[in-house]
């Protein structure tokens, strides 16, 4: 007697049982703000696979000439980031001495370590051999960080199809602003990278006030810098010649 198949649901669909079982506070009690603490960090994770799955997506459109697509997909990861923004405001209802009740169990354990955001940053032309060095060899984040560093970037795909669109240039910056002077198409989707480059700015700055706000000058978890890791990083440009034609438009 052939096995009947369960009937799709809700819950089986969105495998209910296995992503509720995931949240496992270390603490003793436990201590409540840790609930929230592993949620937030688990939401995180889930968009940036999201945010992965979209920024291949643009690199695909733009390798496909499908411009107006990748503008439309652009604008959902900007609204992506600014849900990932708005979440920081949850984090930050939990006092400091709220997570210092439980932060000791985190022992190693640290954001500094999401392979997701690091893939994020290789796509976006952030990569370097340390951030890869990071991870063990012969798992998945190491396997995952070193596929992306052989892949173009998103600027890469972006640079490919001006070429395509009978753009040839050796000094970037004076071809985009004929560009934005005369090409709206082209102009338009420059706009929506520099809301891409705005928006992870954004979301680097929320973050380091938060830490900032939680734990001060503190060394991170993990024994990461911290604050002053996260401070590095704010205000550096993805895209920078898009930013230095402003005065010259």
């Amino acid at each position: 007697m052939s096995e009947t198949t369960p009937a799709l649901t809700y819950a089986n669909y969105l495998k209910l049982e296995e992503l509720l079982s995931l949240q496992q506070p270390r603490s003793s009690g436990p201590e409540h703000d840790e609930m929230l603490f592993i949620v937030i960090h688990q939401v995180y994770e889930l968009w940036f696979k999201q945010l992965l799955h979209e920024l291949d997506r643009v690199k695909a459109l733009l390798e496909q000439d499908e411009s107006h697509r990748a503008q439309h997909t652009l604008k959902r990861i900007l609204t992506i980031l600014k849900v990932m923004v708005a979440q920081l405001d949850i984090l930050e209802t939990m006092t400091p001495l709220e997570f210092l009740s439980f932060r000791a169990r985190l022992e190693a354990a640290s954001g500094f370590q999401s392979d997701q955001f690091r893939q994020i940053e290789f796509v976006l032309g952030l990569q370097s051999e340390q951030a890869i060095n990071r991870f063990p060899e012969g798992g998945r984040a190491r396997a995952a960080l070193e596929r992306r560093s052989h892949e173009s970037t998103l600027w890469d795909a972006f640079l490919q199809y001006l070429r395509r669109e009978g753009y040839q240039f050796e000094d970037l910056q004076p071809t985009l602003i004929v560009i934005y002077k005369n090409d709206p198409k082209n102009a338009g989707l420059c706009e929506r990278l520099v809301d891409l480059d705005e928006g992870i700015q954004e979301w680097r700055y929320r973050h380091v006030k938060m830490v900032e706000r939680t734990i001060g000058a503190r060394p991170g978890t993990g024994g990461s810098a911290g604050a002053a890791y996260l401070r590095e990083t704010v205000g550096r440009p993805l895209f920078p010649d898009l930013w230095a034609i402003r005065s010259q438009l």
